[in-house]
């Protein structure tokens, strides 16, 4: 297991190898496998990007991404001028349905409400919007609608499991009560809670998906 200082330096270097993330001074503080990182940054891809950075890393649990979005003068954008990139960026993406989505924008972050048939579709609005000009953030309260049955998307998601991840497939257990799946058990790295957590958004119909997996090392 790797103690804090080691964790910590594995993270500063990751975020250092990543070329999306172009701020190097992210303040980054490791305590029994949660990662904490703040500081500011020039988007909200940017910060979107050093989330999933931390989580590659071997050994993180948890990630507390305090990171504040400080837009530099000119990415400033006015929310209508937001907004219409918002309009562009569906028309554009054919993975998104958006005759059924509604996108507020207010002081430049963006909200997405609406209902869509698969969480795909949930998943490809919010990344369509990620890398917006002026955006400080994104809150997506999209619903997945499709009926299902409790039990074929349980057995779904577990034969798609042990398709994936054979190691790990015996020690994840899903519940579904009606369109919410909550997944338990353990893995061993955060990136195959997040695989796991993926696999069951791509079950047809969930609405929304409780992760409980704990990460060991």
């Amino acid at each position: 297991m790797k103690s804090d200082m080691q964790l910590q330096r594995d993270v500063i270097d990751e975020l250092r190898w990543d070329p999306q993330i172009k701020e190097k001074e992210i303040g980054v503080a490791a305590k029994d496998g949660v990662v904490t990182v703040s500081g500011s940054i020039a988007s909200y891809a940017e910060r979107w990007a050093v989330e999933r950075a931390v989580e590659r890393v071997a050994g993180v649990k948890v990630v507390a991404n305090e990171i504040e979005v400080k837009l530099p003068t000119s990415f400033v954008r006015s929310d209508s001028d937001i907004a219409h990139q918002v309009v562009e960026a569906f028309r554009w993406d054919v993975q998104v349905p958006d005759e059924t989505i509604t996108a507020k924008v207010a002081r430049a972050w963006v909200t997405l409400e609406g209902e869509v048939d698969w969480a795909f579709q949930r998943d490809a609005a919010e990344s369509a919007v990620r890398n917006l000009t002026g955006e400080r953030g994104v809150t997506n309260l999209l619903k997945v609608t499709v009926p299902i049955s409790s039990y074929d998307v349980s057995m779904k998601i577990k034969e798609a499991l042990r398709r994936r991840a054979d190691r790990d497939a015996d020690r994840i257990t899903v519940e579904a009560v009606g369109d919410v799946v909550t997944l338990k058990g353990t893995v061993t790295s955060f990136a195959e809670r997040r695989a796991a957590e993926g696999v069951a958004w791509s079950a047809p119909g969930v609405r929304e998906v409780k992760d409980e997996i704990v990460v060991t090392m």
